[in-house]
């Protein structure tokens, strides 16, 4: 559905994409994450047809992005990051402006924006005034707004944006049932755990590379890397925190009043050389446990930080 090779974009100086390769099967929802100005934004807003690449190509269903940003258009369904409504629609009314600008007849309309309400659960407040939804409404309104002409690919920049816990668990399950209606989706979002639960790949994003991609499970084994929570007594804390950073297997590590939580990339041997080490050393362990990866893990694993504007 989606093909991008050496895609790249430069404002001046500054390069916000550097040869960027990434294909997207049909039918595939596409977790897109990294760090603010890593370059999501940018990226999605060249398949949008709203940005134009400064080298490299992109298409769509076929059609490159920048030769045939028509059908490019009626094949995607853009919800940005940051959107505008107006205010003084109702709901329902909001939904036949943009249904009738593709050109959708009434009769059409009056059949399919039912449904795209229940779809989104505004049935309820298809006559209130858009100023008087709150943000998840909102958001939720203008995901339907996307979907007026039955796009085959969506894209979705932060959809879940400042919403509260409820609004988010809300808009999970909606872009839940979108996946089993096979429609392509690309989601970019700083809630990874969320992201990990819905999507069938992801593709990490920093510094305008992408620094991994591909299934969530296959990166975490391809990682490694194990949590182990080490607990002391004898008030060496401090010491045993030390010894554990001069471990070659050892990437990451941080303490808090549980313990220290170190991020391992070696094997169960090596795992096991570490603590016999530390008894030998003097240090008294008074337990330890091992926590499997989450998408935030390899997330934190895999970037270094980001920075910039997107």
């Amino acid at each position: 559905m989606i093909e991008i090779r050496a895609l790249s974009k430069q404002f001046g100086q500054f390069h916000a994409l550097k040869s960027i390769d990434l294909t997207i099967a049909r039918g595939t929802v596409f977790g897109f994450v990294g760090p603010n100005g890593a370059g999501k934004s940018t990226t999605m807003s060249i398949l949008a047809t709203l940005m134009a690449p400064t080298s490299g190509t992109a298409k769509v269903g076929g059609y490159d992005v920048t030769e045939h940003p028509k059908e490019v258009r009626k094949l995607i369904g853009y919800m940005p990051d940051f959107f505008g409504v107006y205010d003084q629609f109702k709901a329902i009314e909001y939904l036949h402006f943009y249904a009738a600008s593709y050109g959708i007849p009434k009769s059409e309309r009056d059949q399919l924006i039912p449904q795209l309400l229940e779809l989104v659960n505004l049935t309820d407040k298809k006559n209130a005034y858009v100023d008087t939804l709150s943000r998840g409404m909102k958001q939720r309104l203008c995901l339907a707004r996307s979907l007026v002409h039955d796009p085959e690919l969506l894209i979705l920049d932060e959809p879940a944006s400042g919403l509260d816990p409820r609004a988010r668990i809300e808009m999970r399950e909606i872009l839940k049932e979108l996946k089993t209606m096979g429609k392509t989706i690309i989601i970019s979002s700083h809630i990874l755990p969320e992201l990990a639960e819905m999507v069938d790949e992801i593709g990490v994003i920093e510094h305008g590379e992408m620094v991994a991609q591909g299934n969530v499970q296959d990166i975490q084994n391809r990682l490694r890397v194990k949590r182990i929570l080490v607990i002391r007594t004898e008030g060496r804390e401090q010491e045993a925190e030390d010894y554990i950073r001069e471990h070659p297997h050892v990437k990451r590590v941080s303490r808090d009043d549980r313990g220290i939580h170190v991020h391992f990339g070696g094997h169960d041997e090596e795992q096991a050389d570490l603590l016999h080490g530390m008894i030998q050393h003097g240090f008294r362990l008074i337990s330890f446990s091992e926590a499997q990866t989450n998408l935030e893990d390899v997330f934190l694993e895999i970037t270094r930080g980001g920075g910039g504007t997107e």
